[in-house]
């Protein structure tokens, strides 16, 4: 995956890709560790797909540090 990838996911494809519920995945958000979403509508938010692999990313490479 390229980190220029402009490509968006829904909340269902960001759930499928993380396994996170969708609370968890809001309070991540809220929280800040969580890739902020993007306002795609007035009632639709999209997550830019490379900010989410790289946050799976990152979440694997500490747990392999650890």
């Amino acid at each position: 995956m390229r980190n220029d990838d402009k490509t968006v996911l829904t909340l269902p494809e960001v759930v499928a890709l993380t396994t996170l519920s969708k609370p968890t995945i809001y309070t991540y958000v809220r929280d800040g560790i969580f890739p902020r979403q993007v306002r795609s509508g007035p009632n639709w938010v999209v997550w830019r797909r490379a900010e989410v692999q790289s946050w799976l990313e990152e979440r694997a490479a500490s747990r392999e540090a650890a």
